[in-house]
Protein backbone atom coordinates (compact mmCIF):
# COMPACT_ATOMS: atom_id res chain seq x y z
CA UNK A 1 0.00 0.00 0.00
CA UNK A 2 1.38 3.46 -1.20
CA UNK A 3 0.08 6.76 0.63
CA UNK A 4 0.02 9.49 -1.89
CA UNK A 5 -0.65 13.26 -0.90
CA UNK A 6 0.51 14.93 -4.31
CA UNK A 7 -1.81 15.84 -7.14
CA UNK A 8 -0.86 13.96 -10.39
CA UNK A 9 -0.68 10.37 -11.39
CA UNK A 10 1.22 9.82 -14.47
CA UNK A 11 1.13 5.92 -16.35
CA UNK A 12 3.15 3.73 -18.03
CA UNK A 13 0.75 1.38 -20.13
CA UNK A 14 2.55 -2.12 -20.96
CA UNK A 15 2.70 -4.38 -17.88
CA UNK A 16 0.79 -1.41 -15.76
CA UNK A 17 -2.77 -0.08 -17.38
CA UNK A 18 -2.90 -2.95 -19.67
CA UNK A 19 -0.97 -6.70 -20.23
CA UNK A 20 1.90 -6.96 -22.08
CA UNK A 21 0.78 -10.04 -23.57
CA UNK A 22 -1.99 -8.01 -25.34
CA UNK A 23 0.47 -5.84 -26.74
CA UNK A 24 2.86 -8.68 -27.82
CA UNK A 25 0.24 -11.33 -28.70
CA UNK A 26 -2.16 -9.25 -30.54
CA UNK A 27 -1.14 -5.57 -31.54
CA UNK A 28 2.29 -6.72 -32.76
CA UNK A 29 1.03 -9.33 -34.95
CA UNK A 30 -1.73 -7.38 -36.40
CA UNK A 31 0.95 -4.72 -37.51
CA UNK A 32 2.75 -7.48 -39.17
CA UNK A 33 -0.08 -9.05 -40.91
CA UNK A 34 -1.00 -5.40 -42.14
CA UNK A 35 1.94 -3.54 -43.29
CA UNK A 36 2.32 -4.66 -46.13
CA UNK A 37 -1.09 -3.93 -47.40
CA UNK A 38 -0.73 -0.58 -45.53
CA UNK A 39 2.35 0.72 -47.45
CA UNK A 40 0.75 -0.02 -50.44
CA UNK A 41 -2.80 1.18 -49.96
CA UNK A 42 -1.19 4.42 -48.81
CA UNK A 43 1.81 5.06 -51.20
CA UNK A 44 2.33 8.25 -51.89
CA UNK A 45 0.05 9.65 -49.62
CA UNK A 46 0.60 12.14 -46.57
CA UNK A 47 -0.09 9.59 -43.92
CA UNK A 48 2.19 7.65 -44.94
CA UNK A 49 4.86 10.13 -45.96
CA UNK A 50 5.18 11.25 -42.58
CA UNK A 51 6.19 7.87 -41.04
CA UNK A 52 8.71 7.34 -44.01
CA UNK A 53 10.48 11.01 -43.22
CA UNK A 54 10.11 9.53 -39.42
CA UNK A 55 11.55 6.07 -40.35
CA UNK A 56 14.63 7.42 -42.31
CA UNK A 57 15.51 9.58 -39.31
CA UNK A 58 14.82 6.17 -37.59
CA UNK A 59 17.47 4.66 -39.83
CA UNK A 60 20.24 7.50 -39.49
CA UNK A 61 19.36 9.24 -42.64
CA UNK A 62 18.41 12.96 -43.30
CA UNK A 63 15.90 12.55 -45.56
CA UNK A 64 13.61 9.94 -47.03
CA UNK A 65 15.70 10.59 -50.29
CA UNK A 66 18.88 9.52 -48.45
CA UNK A 67 17.46 6.37 -47.28
CA UNK A 68 15.32 4.92 -50.16
CA UNK A 69 16.95 6.71 -53.17
CA UNK A 70 15.38 7.09 -56.43
CA UNK A 71 14.63 3.16 -57.27
CA UNK A 72 11.66 1.08 -58.11
CA UNK A 73 9.04 1.95 -55.79
CA UNK A 74 8.42 -1.71 -55.82
CA UNK A 75 12.10 -2.40 -54.02
CA UNK A 76 11.21 0.97 -51.66
CA UNK A 77 8.06 -0.51 -50.13
CA UNK A 78 10.08 -3.81 -49.31
CA UNK A 79 13.05 -1.82 -47.89
CA UNK A 80 10.19 0.02 -45.58
CA UNK A 81 8.42 -3.15 -44.57
CA UNK A 82 11.71 -4.79 -43.97
CA UNK A 83 12.93 -2.43 -41.78
CA UNK A 84 10.14 -2.04 -40.14
CA UNK A 85 9.81 -5.36 -39.48
CA UNK A 86 13.40 -5.06 -37.98
CA UNK A 87 12.80 -2.50 -35.58
CA UNK A 88 9.89 -4.65 -34.25
CA UNK A 89 11.84 -7.77 -34.49
CA UNK A 90 14.86 -6.03 -32.18
CA UNK A 91 11.92 -4.16 -30.10
CA UNK A 92 13.65 -1.05 -30.57
CA UNK A 93 11.25 1.96 -29.56
CA UNK A 94 11.92 4.10 -32.60
CA UNK A 95 9.54 7.30 -33.21
CA UNK A 96 9.35 6.59 -36.90
CA UNK A 97 8.23 2.75 -35.87
CA UNK A 98 5.60 3.68 -33.71
CA UNK A 99 4.06 6.37 -35.71
CA UNK A 100 3.52 3.99 -38.80
CA UNK A 101 2.27 1.46 -35.91
CA UNK A 102 -0.33 3.76 -34.39
CA UNK A 103 -1.75 4.62 -37.96
CA UNK A 104 -2.04 0.72 -38.88
CA UNK A 105 -3.19 0.10 -35.34
CA UNK A 106 -5.99 2.63 -36.03
CA UNK A 107 -7.74 0.60 -38.67
CA UNK A 108 -7.65 -2.33 -36.34
CA UNK A 109 -9.72 -0.68 -33.62
CA UNK A 110 -11.99 1.09 -35.62
CA UNK A 111 -13.35 -1.60 -37.11
CA UNK A 112 -13.52 -3.51 -33.99
CA UNK A 113 -10.55 -6.11 -34.63
CA UNK A 114 -8.55 -4.69 -31.95
CA UNK A 115 -9.89 -3.59 -28.19
CA UNK A 116 -7.31 -2.76 -25.86
CA UNK A 117 -6.80 -4.50 -23.09
CA UNK A 118 -7.17 -3.24 -19.33
CA UNK A 119 -6.93 -4.69 -15.98
CA UNK A 120 -10.15 -4.30 -14.14
CA UNK A 121 -8.95 -2.17 -11.15
CA UNK A 122 -7.74 0.12 -13.60
CA UNK A 123 -10.58 2.18 -14.63
CA UNK A 124 -12.59 2.46 -10.94
CA UNK A 125 -9.03 3.61 -9.60
CA UNK A 126 -8.23 6.59 -12.09
CA UNK A 127 -11.60 7.46 -11.50
CA UNK A 128 -11.79 7.52 -7.68
CA UNK A 129 -8.11 9.50 -7.81
CA UNK A 130 -10.30 11.76 -10.40
CA UNK A 131 -12.79 12.90 -7.85
CA UNK A 132 -10.09 13.19 -5.11
CA UNK A 133 -8.88 16.20 -7.84
CA UNK A 134 -5.47 14.30 -8.41
CA UNK A 135 -4.70 14.16 -12.30
CA UNK A 136 -4.06 11.68 -14.20
CA UNK A 137 -1.53 11.31 -17.50
CA UNK A 138 0.07 8.78 -20.09
CA UNK A 139 3.74 8.02 -20.92
CA UNK A 140 4.20 5.55 -23.02
CA UNK A 141 6.80 4.45 -26.03
CA UNK A 142 3.67 4.32 -28.20
CA UNK A 143 3.15 7.06 -29.85
CA UNK A 144 -0.11 9.89 -28.38
CA UNK A 145 -2.23 8.91 -31.39
CA UNK A 146 -1.82 4.93 -30.68
CA UNK A 147 -2.45 5.83 -26.80
CA UNK A 148 -5.72 7.51 -27.73
CA UNK A 149 -6.50 4.54 -30.28
CA UNK A 150 -5.90 2.07 -27.08
CA UNK A 151 -7.85 3.97 -24.95
CA UNK A 152 -10.60 4.66 -26.71
CA UNK A 153 -11.37 1.27 -27.82
CA UNK A 154 -10.44 -0.65 -24.51
CA UNK A 155 -12.63 -3.22 -22.98
CA UNK A 156 -13.41 -0.86 -20.03
CA UNK A 157 -15.22 1.14 -22.59
CA UNK A 158 -13.97 4.48 -24.07
CA UNK A 159 -11.60 6.32 -21.17
CA UNK A 160 -10.08 9.17 -22.86
CA UNK A 161 -11.82 11.71 -20.79
CA UNK A 162 -10.33 10.45 -17.82
CA UNK A 163 -6.33 11.43 -19.17
CA UNK A 164 -5.85 15.11 -18.78
CA UNK A 165 -2.26 14.14 -21.01
CA UNK A 166 0.18 12.16 -23.45
CA UNK A 167 3.49 11.72 -24.06
CA UNK A 168 5.26 9.59 -26.22
CA UNK A 169 9.06 9.25 -26.88
CA UNK A 170 8.91 12.74 -28.92
CA UNK A 171 9.14 14.21 -25.12
CA UNK A 172 12.36 11.94 -24.70
CA UNK A 173 13.15 8.61 -23.89
CA UNK A 174 11.38 6.85 -20.85
CA UNK A 175 14.98 5.62 -19.71
CA UNK A 176 16.01 9.37 -19.57
CA UNK A 177 15.76 12.15 -16.11
CA UNK A 178 15.25 14.84 -18.70
CA UNK A 179 11.71 13.47 -19.86
CA UNK A 180 10.35 13.41 -16.59
CA UNK A 181 11.74 17.19 -15.52
CA UNK A 182 9.78 18.31 -18.74
CA UNK A 183 6.62 16.15 -18.17
CA UNK A 184 6.48 17.75 -14.57
CA UNK A 185 6.55 21.13 -16.48
CA UNK A 186 4.28 20.66 -18.26
CA UNK A 187 1.75 19.17 -15.22
CA UNK A 188 2.47 22.22 -13.97
CA UNK A 189 3.35 20.94 -10.37
CA UNK A 190 6.43 20.42 -8.00
CA UNK A 191 7.62 16.79 -9.41
CA UNK A 192 7.55 15.24 -5.91
CA UNK A 193 3.39 16.03 -6.04
CA UNK A 194 3.96 13.60 -9.43
CA UNK A 195 3.73 9.77 -8.84
CA UNK A 196 4.63 7.96 -12.03
CA UNK A 197 4.09 4.20 -12.06
CA UNK A 198 5.67 1.60 -14.27
CA UNK A 199 6.90 -1.83 -14.42
CA UNK A 200 10.60 -0.72 -15.94
CA UNK A 201 12.72 -0.01 -12.89
CA UNK A 202 15.47 1.99 -15.12
CA UNK A 203 12.31 4.32 -16.22
CA UNK A 204 11.43 4.74 -12.61
CA UNK A 205 15.24 4.93 -11.66
CA UNK A 206 15.08 7.90 -14.19
CA UNK A 207 12.10 9.50 -12.76
CA UNK A 208 12.90 9.62 -8.97
CA UNK A 209 16.09 11.18 -10.18
CA UNK A 210 14.09 13.83 -11.50
CA UNK A 211 12.09 13.96 -8.31
CA UNK A 212 8.92 12.33 -8.71
CA UNK A 213 7.45 9.87 -6.57
CA UNK A 214 7.71 6.23 -7.90
CA UNK A 215 5.62 2.69 -8.08
CA UNK A 216 6.80 -0.56 -9.52
CA UNK A 217 3.98 -2.25 -11.35
CA UNK A 218 3.51 -6.04 -10.21
CA UNK A 219 1.34 -7.64 -12.35
CA UNK A 220 0.94 -11.04 -13.82
CA UNK A 221 2.93 -11.85 -16.71
CA UNK A 222 5.43 -8.93 -16.43
CA UNK A 223 9.12 -10.35 -16.44
CA UNK A 224 10.13 -10.75 -13.26
CA UNK A 225 12.78 -8.55 -11.23
CA UNK A 226 16.20 -9.89 -11.21
CA UNK A 227 18.10 -7.20 -9.52
CA UNK A 228 17.95 -4.90 -6.40
CA UNK A 229 15.90 -1.52 -6.32
CA UNK A 230 13.97 1.49 -4.09
CA UNK A 231 10.58 1.43 -5.25
CA UNK A 232 7.25 0.82 -3.07
CA UNK A 233 5.75 -2.21 -5.16
CA UNK A 234 1.71 -2.46 -6.03
CA UNK A 235 0.23 -5.07 -7.45
CA UNK A 236 -2.62 -3.09 -8.20
CA UNK A 237 -4.19 0.17 -8.56
CA UNK A 238 -6.32 -0.09 -5.94
CA UNK A 239 -2.88 0.25 -3.48
CA UNK A 240 -2.61 3.44 -4.42
CA UNK A 241 -4.71 5.51 -0.82
CA UNK A 242 -5.29 9.22 -1.51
Amino acid sequence: MIQFSGRGILLDIEGTTSSISFVYDEMFPYVRAHLSEFIDQNWDSELLNESIAKLAVDAGKNSPADWLGAGDSHLQKQQIASFVIKLMDDDVKATGLKDLQGKIWKSGFESGALRAHVYPDVRPAIEDWREHGCEVRIYSSGSIAAQKLFFAHSIASDMLSLFSGHYDTTIGGKKEMSSYEKIAAEFGLPSREILFISDVIAELDAASQAGLQTALSIRPGNPAIDCDHQHPTILGFQEIQL
